[in-house]
């Protein structure tokens, strides 16, 4: 059947047989249809429409993210002013959220967590890095944003109990010592990190 046979089929004979092509692409894309073009065949796909239409409402949103600055992932050594760089767009599948709130993001600076892995992706010099600022309680071996002495760093959170102390410890393929808090110094756990996006 010819595109303008289909308009009249459904009703519209007037209708441009571009504007067929377009819909007939949209029910192929959402899973109702297959096009063979070089066979010139055309079939209705297997999948149920419930299905398809499930996957047509599972779709990701953009969030635009604010970007705070930079945080060293070596010693604390850039200031922690919150330096306002703009917004990062991104989909919400990538973070694994539906919802931005109290999320902003750091741009990594270093490579003392290089091998410290969020969702299977590592934190190298120059990804930005989602903080979730709703969770500053962190556990042991979570990777926080620490602000200590009015200067922020990405580190491995270590709560050692036995010592009364916290390690902020590097996790990375090069040598960086540790940083060893008491409990009562002065630092701030700003968030967790939740994810990453890679530069």
């Amino acid at each position: 059947m010819t595109l303008r046979g289909m308009a009249s089929a459904i009703g519209l004979p007037k209708a441009s047989p571009q504007m067929i092509k377009h819909h007939l692409l949209q029910v192929q894309k959402r899973g109702f249809l297959t096009i063979d073009k070089s066979r010139g065949l055309m079939a209705r796909s297997g999948t149920k429409p419930g299905v398809a239409n499930g996957l047509v409402k599972k779709t990701s949103h953009l969030f635009s993210i604010p970007i705070i600055g930079t945080a060293n992932c070596g010693s604390a050594t850039i200031f922690a002013e919150q330096n306002f760089k703009g917004f990062l767009k991104v989909s919400s599948r990538l973070i694994g959220r539906s919802s931005p709130k109290g999320l902003f993001a750091i741009r990594a600076d270093g490579s003392s967590m290089n091998r410290a892995e969020i969702n299977g992706k590592k934190i190298e010099d120059g990804d930005y890095v989602i903080i979730n600022n709703e969770d500053c309680s962190p556990k042991t071996k979570d990777v926080v944003l620490a602000i200590i002495d009015d200067k922020a760093t990405i580190k491995r959170f270590i709560e050692d109990r036995a010592n009364d102390q916290i390690i902020l410890k590097a996790d990375s393929s090069f040598d960086y010592e540790p940083i060893y808090l008491h409990s009562e110094d002065s630092f701030t756990i700003n968030g967790k990190v939740i994810s990453v996006v890679k530069k």
